[in-house]
């Protein structure tokens, strides 16, 4: 009876050595597991437009000048040598590029023309499309900013075709599509007609063009879902709202965050 209670024993001792060598060969192992959070945010970069100015005009703001210019407004205003607020004024010149950009264009000496050697002709192999980055991901809780139709999605690249537009019918609302703050609220941005933009975040805004009226101004807060807007036909061949989502200042696709009709 104690030889089988040794015998117990002693099975139990090995087991749990077996075990503890286990865990600790597990710990030291250099698997890791993680989570499916999404990735960190690619570093801001605006493309910079060297030797290239802008003249502040009255009723421009920084915001707005950015926007035309495809430019994030914190490397504007850094190029610039302006701080929070970001207060200009009329007749100010504004550089798009950064105190070392360069406005100097290489010239070279044109070859003198050589008789090309008969080649074999061969089959060519069509180069390969590049295929696009994926989206951003976007903190912000994306709504629609009209009800109609899309009429024109997205294309990029064409500079009349960086957002989408809605369809609908004079006076009906035009809604902001995030929570943010107006940060352009005019007419001066030449093709949009009367224009809103929305700062969402320091990386995210909104715009929306063609209104028929503004009902917020520069400085409001807002709400996802507020109508800010009457849409309209101001600077567009028919009634709709241009609608954009820009990225640190570039356009993005945003059938790419609206929730799914």
């Amino acid at each position: 009876m104690e030889g089988a209670r040794r015998m117990m024993h002693s099975t139990i001792r090995v087991a749990m050595t077996a075990a503890c060598a286990f865990a600790l060969a597990a710990c030291g192992s250099s698997t890791v597991y993680r989570s499916n959070a999404p990735s960190a945010a690619p570093p801001r970069v605006s493309v910079p437009k060297p030797g290239q100015t802008v003249v502040v005009n009255r009723g421009d703001t920084l915001y707005g000048i950015a926007f035309r210019n495809g430019i994030d407004v914190r490397d504007l205003a850094s190029w610039n040598g302006i701080g929070p607020p970001y207060t200009i004024y009329p007749g100010q010149h504004l550089k798009l590029y950064s105190k070392g950009g360069s406005s100097t264009v290489a010239t070279t000496t044109p070859a003198k023309p050589t008789t090309p050697k008969p080649t074999t002709p061969r089959p060519v192999t069509p180069a390969p499309r590049p295929v696009p980055p994926p989206p951003a991901a976007s903190p912000i809780a994306w709504t629609w900013p009209a009800n109609g139709p899309i009429l024109n999605g997205y294309v990029a690249g064409e500079p009349t075709k960086q957002g989408i537009d809605i369809g609908g019918g004079s006076g009906d609302p035009v809604r902001a599509a995030g929570d943010g703050v107006v940060v352009y609220s005019g007419a001066g941005l030449v093709g949009y007609g009367e224009l809103i933009i929305i700062k969402h975040n320091d990386a995210w805004l909104s715009a929306y063009g063609h209104n028929r009226k503004r009902l917020v101004n520069e400085g409001q807060i807002v709400k996802a879902g507020q109508q800010i807007a009457e849409l309209g036909r101001t600077g567009a061949a028919r009634e709709m709202v241009h609608f954009e989502i820009r990225y640190n200042g570039k356009p993005v696709d945003p059938q790419f965050y609206l929730p799914k009709r």
